[in-house]
This record gives structure tokens, C-alpha cells and sequence, in this order.
């Protein structure tokens, strides 16, 4: 399947030349993928609830 290129505005042009230059990255692309992978990792952790702290249940009957 041929790439198409995205048309991006000055916004998001920064914010990947930000994460670009902050990760060590060539592409724009890159960085795109970088910020996409580090999102769906971080949802992941929201569903299955990694990371997050453990409470005790105290009922009425304790």
C-alpha cells in the first residue's frame, strides 16, 4: 500500500519536532509512531490497571 503524506498544521509540526529532537529521532514519522506507541502503552496500563496502587477493602463486618 503507497504512503500518503499528512498535511499537518504548525501545531502538531512542533509538537513533533519537539519529540523528535527530545527522543533522538530522525523523522517526523518517527516520532509520530513514538507518540502513538507510548499512547496505546499507556492504555493498555489503564485497562489492566498496572501501576496502579492496591487498597485494602475494609467492609462493616471487619
Amino acid at each position: 500500500m503507497p504512503e500518503q503524506p499528512m498535511e499537518l498544521d504548525p501545531q502538531m509540526t512542533a509538537v513533533l519536532d519537539a519529540t523528535r529532537e527530545q527522543q533522538g529521532l530522525e523523522t517526523r514519522q518517527q516520532a509520530a509512531e513514538w507518540l502513538l506507541r507510548r499512547r496505546i502503552r499507556r492504555g493498555a496500563q489503564g485497562l489492566t490497571g498496572r501501576g496502579r496502587a492496591l487498597y485494602e477493602v475494609k467492609g462493616e463486618n471487619r
